[in-house]
């Protein structure tokens, strides 16, 4: 519930940002900037959600507790970070 409100609250924040700055930046009629914003608000958050879900997929979330493979992730993680001196012992090799 509480996040929901949130969400919201941002959201017209964003839109009062937009409609103060698109009508103020391109001088145009309360009417006008009226629109923009509602046209533009919609646009941004869609832009950002694909962004950060795009991101999201990139790189993998830590995993979780309750995950069962935690054991054998966290197993492949200290694998892939090797100190300086194993990493000049596999070089020299």
């Amino acid at each position: 519930m509480l996040a929901k409100i949130k969400q919201a609250t941002l959201i017209g924040c964003l839109f009062v940002f937009l409609f103060v700055v698109i009508g103020g930046g391109l001088h145009l009629n309360p009417g006008g900037a009226l629109l923009a914003a509602a046209a533009s608000t919609p646009l941004l958050i869609h832009f950002f959600n694909r962004q950060w879900s795009s991101r999201a997929v990139e790189r993998e979330p830590l995993p979780s507790s309750r995950s069962p493979g935690v054991g054998r992730n966290i197993a492949e993680g200290e694998a892939l970070h090797r100190s300086a001196s194993e990493i000049e012992t596999v070089v020299r090799q």
